[in-house]
């Protein structure tokens, strides 16, 4: 197995397969999310592929997520 460590190139990330939201806009201005295993997820800018990949604890990604769906951040944005 490769050594993983926040801040990876994505492009070191071999195998990793990158998704973005279905509800991304065309500006390519997105966040592509890569499950590397069932304990690590990475996160990269889709306008720099081959860029820094961060890699977070599947638990904190969902932690992220719900609190994204209950509306904790609508305050940086409104």
């Amino acid at each position: 197995m490769q050594d993983i460590y926040n801040g990876i190139s994505a492009a070191q990330l071999d195998g990793a397969t990158w998704r973005k939201s279905q509800r991304s806009n065309s500006q390519g201005a997105c966040v592509e999310l890569a499950r590397l295993d069932g304990a690590t997820v990475a996160m990269r800018n889709s306008r720099d592929p081959q860029g820094t990949a961060l890699i977070y604890s599947a638990s904190a990604v969902r932690a992220m997520v719900g609190a994204l769906r209950s509306g904790e951040f609508d305050y940086l944005i409104g």
